[in-house]
Order: structure tokens, then C-alpha cells, then sequence
């Protein structure tokens, strides 16, 4: 079954996650030998983007780039997922040039490739609240164009939409993202707690910065705060 194909073969997933015919077939076109990872990350709000450039290039970061991504987030008429704590999305990725020390928002590289990732998550049990705990798979897919249509013929909807700019870098056993978004730069830190903690305080943040919220749920908490009403977290291009 093409969901279960993709993350959610394990004995914690919410039964939630498998209601509906649209859930049975989801992914029966693509091989299920992908490999589930267990996400563990916070995002932490940066204010100055810079200042954290020089500090990443201190602690020796390995920079893999900046891509420009475009995300869209399905889900069923009755919102299965996103009351399970589920997640199905489809991101598109263009390289895009290295942001200057004004963070700037330049376009997509024109001509380049595309890279289309669809993905699966689900909640994990965890004895901390500290960290943003997830199973997660992913698989690399063509046509991506095609895929709306895919999906929409399963019964998945299109239900928010989200931009970003991602600047990757690696340290052994750490995955640093730095995003540009249209509410603010966020960098998010994944890896092992322990990991997490130590670079996080080299960094400059604590504990208290954590963040474990979603960009829908910091794009909604965005509008509030400034009397919006939510829609698509995108730029104005």
C-alpha cells in the first residue's frame, strides 16, 4: 500500500493515519523499499542571520547548498490527518544562489533542475517535550506535475501551501537547515538530543529557544498576531 509503502509500517503510527480507501491505495505505484528515518529536531528563531553565518562557519558547518523550495501539504476531506498528527507533503526544490549577508530573497537559479520529494510523518511517543520526535520517509519522484492530479484521484486534497529558501549545512551527526520564510528566518537542528543541546548553546541559544512548532502552526500564530487571516505562507514574488 503505497502510504504504508512510504513511512507508516511501524506499530506506533495512529490507527487514524489508515482510514479511508485513499489511505489503502496512496503510494501502491511506488516500491516500499524506502527507509523509515526517526526525525528528532527544534527549530530556533534567529534574528540575526549573519551573526549565525559566522557562528556556523566557526563550529565548521559543511555547507550543501541553498534550494528554493515550494511545499503543499494534502490531506483528506475530514482533516484525518492533520488530527492524527499526520503529515503528506509534496515539496518541489530548485537550486537556488547563495543567500548574501542580507539574507536576501533572490529567484530560483533559472534552467536548473527540479527535485521533487514527497513525504510522510507521523507523531511519536516521546518522555520529552523538548524535541519534535517523527517517523518520517521520503522518495524521491518524477512528473512531479503529474502528482496533484495523483493524489487528488486518491482522495487527497491540496490544503495549505508553504515557501522557503533552505540553506543546508552538515556537521557529524547534526543536519543544521537555515530557512528564510516569509514570517522570519528559523533554523532548524536535527539529529540527537544530545547534539542538538551542544550545538545549540555553541550557537548562542538555549533550551527556552526551542521550538517544536510546525510552519503551519508559526504561520497561523504569524496572522494572529498581526490581524491576519491565514492562507498560504508565500512570498510575494
Amino acid at each position: 500500500m503505497l502510504l504504508r509503502a512510504l513511512v507508516w509500517q511501524h506499530r506506533s503510527v495512529p490507527s487514524q493515519c489508515f482510514r479511508g480507501r485513499a489511505m489503502a491505495e496512496l503510494y501502491s505505484g511506488v516500491p516500499s523499499h524506502g527507509r523509515t528515518n526517526r526525525e528528532i529536531e527544534v527549530k530556533l528563531a534567529v534574528a540575526d542571520a549573519p551573526a549565525l553565518l559566522r557562528a556556523l562557519a566557526r563550529l565548521r558547518g559543511v555547507s550543501h547548498g541553498r534550494v528554493f523550495e515550494r511545499n503543499t501539504l494534502y490531506d483528506t476531506p475530514d482533516s484525518s490527518l492533520r488530527r492524527a498528527g499526520c503529515l503528506l507533503r509534496l515539496r518541489i526544490e530548485t537550486p537556488a544562489p547563495l543567500a548574501g549577508r542580507s539574507m536576501s530573497k533572490p529567484a530560483p537559479l533559472r534552467g536548473e533542475r527540479l527535485r521533487a520529494i514527497l513525504a510522510s510523518k507521523v507523531p511519536l511517543r516521546s518522555p520529552s517535550r523538548r524535541y519534535k520526535e517523527r517517523l518520517e520517509r521520503e522518495r524521491s519522484i518524477s512528473k512531479p506535475r503529474d502528482w496533484p492530479r495523483i493524489l487528488g484521484s486518491l482522495g487527497f486534497n491540496p490544503v495549505f501551501r508553504y515557501e522557503k529558501y533552505r540553506t543546508t549545512f552538515r556537521l557529524p551527526g547534526l543536519e543544521m537547515d537555515l530557512d528564510e520564510t516569509p514570517v522570519g528566518t528559523f533554523l532548524e537542528l536535527e539529529g540527537a538530543p544530545g547534539k542538538i543541546d551542544r550545538v545549540a548553546r555553541a550557537l548562542g541559544f538555549s533550551p527556552r529557544d526551542y521550538n517544536r512548532a510546525t510552519y503551519g502552526e508559526l504561520y497561523a500564530a504569524y496572522c494572529r498576531k498581526h490581524g491576519r487571516s491565514p492562507r498560504n505562507m508565500l512570498f510575494q514574488h
